[in-house]
């Protein structure tokens, strides 16, 4: 069985504590205005129990409804699995903000480290071209990467990422998603 994006799962639960532990090492609790900097931080002590990861689980199974005082904009997370394996993780985010604008984008993906350099990030944003335009009509995709990430960035132009501009340390891509999934560009009215 191929990996694939699905929405998150209690089935996954050893393997997620495991790339949890990676992503721990490898230092992504210090990345400024990173999702998982922020989950890794809170719910860390929860993420071992049963009880605990289940409402993670539903948490981010979840999509907020609208714009959070903080700026947070609503998001869809699904994760990248093979099997019962948890290999990585996209988030979705559903509009833009002026800072989203500038430094994050529509989408964040990250891979575990111990299954990276095997082709996941690439498959992994493919497989959420189409999520985006089908089922969340974003169309095209903003997708940054820091300047100094020369893997993120070939990822990104693997993927169709059209380069737009630099801003501080973000590299701009737009990709057209329906393109990407095989479907006519979406053409706002």
């Amino acid at each position: 069985m191929a990996p694939q994006l699905i929405a998150p799962t209690v089935a996954v639960h050893a393997s997620f504590l495991a790339a949890m532990d990676e992503f721990r090492a490898d230092g992504a609790e210090s990345a400024p205005h990173s999702t998982l900097a922020r989950e890794l931080t809170t719910w860390h002590s929860r993420w071992p129990t049963a009880e605990g990861f289940a409402e993670y689980v539903e948490l981010v199974g979840g999509v907020m409804s609208n714009t959070r005082a903080d700026g947070v904009v609503p998001m869809t997370t699904r994760w990248w699995v093979d099997g019962d394996t948890y290999l990585g993780r996209c988030t979705f985010r559903h509009h833009l903000t002026p800072s989203l604008l500038n430094w994050g984008g529509h989408l964040g993906y990250g891979v575990r480290p111990g299954a990276r350099r095997r082709g996941h990030a690439t498959a992994l944003l493919r497989a959420a071209l189409p999520i985006a335009h089908h089922e969340l009509g974003i169309d095209p995709v903003l997708v940054t990467c820091d300047d100094t990430n020369t893997g993120s960035r070939k990822v990104i132009e693997a993927c169709g990422g059209i380069f737009e501009d630099q801003r501080d340390e973000k590299l701009r891509y737009w990709i057209p998603a329906a393109t990407a999934a095989g479907q006519q560009p979406h053409r706002p009215a």
